[in-house]
């Protein structure tokens, strides 16, 4: 297997192009996805670096984008819950989750994710959607936000103490990304649009809501913590959740990649460079991630079609980090919300609930069982369930 992959200078322009374009669309999901996992602004953009960087180098779809994603926040912020808020823990798991996807790789268990049916794929990606919505609404209204989909509902029986200008800032970002031209994107991301305007609102008008705040600059420091022996089943528990998801995440990622530019990704390198990715963010305190479906499109669509483009997406965002960090702390999170709950929107697969009459009944029934379990159970076991279940239920009525 070759260690690089992908990797040739015929296309500079292009993956110039693509990577700029895709940094300027990452640097706001990431500071939302960090804020939304519970570890802060600044993990998510470390994510961002770390996870792209490292996967572009390494892994087996030259054009994918990586970074934190829906799926491996919503998981990362239960864990965050879970072990009490203890950041050391939290991102041992990220890395420990890392080496597990190097180990998928290299035994091809990658492989196998081709072979879940789409129902499920509808379920989960509709199921995680679903979830980012719950979550942000409340941030929309300035009630403060919650890490589950449950304390988040409950939280909004406080609605009458909403926060009038976050409320304004987030619905004029949704005007933006919603009500907006997408031909506008070809010059400048609607998401960069929307972070501009709600920031400099919050700056100079509505001035009464909550704000990033103080982002550290500087080389992130380097930590890995010793867990105790009762700590370790749950540890590794978790780390083997996130690295299935995002070896899931990432490898359909890559399916979407191989349709647009008529290729086809390695599976084995792209688990293998996604754990490399995550075990360094990990290490560096960053946030988990994946191979970004969105941010993939975009840099393919921009003219990228090689890794330099994924290198250079980091670069960027390392320049951003370094040389703006003090104009991203006056980002209010009213706006990032607005941005994750268009994200969630478009995460579900409405295309299969606008052809819901011309699905069996099997498929409907999975879908549904699929989103109930991942917005109220766990989303491993919900894929596993949802997986066998289809199978089963196929093959009886067959």
């Amino acid at each position: 297997m070759k260690i690089l992959h992908g990797f040739n200078i015929n296309n500079l322009r292009g993956d110039f192009f693509g990577g700029l374009t895709a940094a300027v669309v990452a640097l706001p999901l990431a500071l939302a996805f960090g804020v939304a996992s519970g570890l802060g602004p600044l993990p998510g953009l470390y994510g961002a670096i770390i996870v792209g960087f490292f996967a572009a180098l390494f892994g087996g779809t030259p054009t994918q984008i990586s970074g934190p994603t829906g799926p491996m926040t919503v998981v990362v912020a239960s864990i965050f819950l879970y072990f009490d808020r203890n950041l050391e823990i939290v991102f041992f798991i990220i890395s420990l989750s890392g080496l597990m996807q190097v180990l998928i790789g290299c035994t091809r268990l990658g492989d196998h994710v081709k072979t879940i049916p789409d129902s499920v794929v509808t379920g989960f990606m509709s199921g995680i959607g679903i979830i980012i919505i719950c979550l942000q609404i409340p941030v929309l209204l300035g009630l403060g936000s919650e890490g589950s989909v449950i304390s988040s509902l409950t939280k909004l029986q406080n609605i009458s103490d909403y926060k009038i200008d976050a409320l304004i800032i987030g619905l004029a970002g949704l005007f933006v990304l919603v009500f907006i031209s997408k031909k506008i994107d070809s010059y400048i991301p609607r998401p960069v649009i929307a972070l501009i305007i709600g920031s400099l609102l919050a700056s100079f008008y509505f001035t009464n809501q909550t704000i990033i705040g103080h982002i550290p600059s500087g080389i992130p420091s380097f930590s890995i913590y010793v867990p105790t022996l009762t700590e370790l089943p749950e540890i590794i528990f978790y780390a083997a959740m996130l690295a299935s998801l995002g070896v899931i995440d990432s490898l359909l990622t890559s399916v979407v990649a191989d349709n647009m530019t008529n290729t086809n990704h390695l599976p084995r390198k792209e688990s293998i460079g996604q754990g490399i990715g995550n075990i360094f963010s990990g290490l560096l305190g960053g946030l988990a991630g994946a191979g970004a479906t969105m941010r993939t499109v975009i840099n393919i669509q921009s003219g990228g079609k090689t890794p330099f483009s994924g290198l250079l997406h980091s670069v960027i965002l390392i320049m951003i980090l370094v040389f703006f960090g003090n104009y991203a702390a006056m980002i209010p999170l009213a706006i990032l919300a607005s941005i994750l709950l268009k994200v969630g929107y478009d995460i579900i697969d409405w295309n299969f609930f606008y052809n819901i009459k011309s699905k069996s009944k099997i498929d409907i029934f999975i879908v549904l069982v699929v989103i109930l379990m991942i917005v109220f159970v766990n989303l491993i076991l919900a894929i596993l369930v949802g997986t066998i279940g289809s199978y089963l239920l196929k093959k009886h009525y067959k």
